[in-house]
């Protein structure tokens, strides 16, 4: 298992049509073949920037994903909406202590 990290930073005007996008596709996206988690976040001082944390099984199942009319309807709909260009990194978990 590891974890897809993606930021991104919105024009404020486009804020509220992500939010309302988000809320209409996240459970689809959760509940796609090999994704087992899925939050978004907010930066605390800057209101533009957002993060997807999400966890998934295998590369293979975010590369399926990433593939899908699913993840190409999300993007086409995000993408126009940024401030700045999205960065994405995927990371193996070394510790985690509840």
């Amino acid at each position: 298992m590891f974890t897809r990290i993606v930021k991104m930073e919105f024009k404020e005007e486009e804020i509220p049509a992500f939010l309302a996008n988000f809320e209409t596709i996240k459970d689809k996206i959760r509940t796609f073949p090999g994704c087992e988690f899925l939050e978004l976040y907010r930066d605390k001082h800057n209101e533009t920037i957002f993060f997807t944390y999400s966890r998934w099984k295998k590369e293979e199942d975010l590369e399926a994903y990433r593939h899908s009319d699913l993840f190409k309807g999300v993007w086409a709909e995000t993408k126009p909406k940024f401030k700045a260009k999205a960065a994405a990194w995927s990371v193996d978990t070394l510790y985690s202590l509840n």
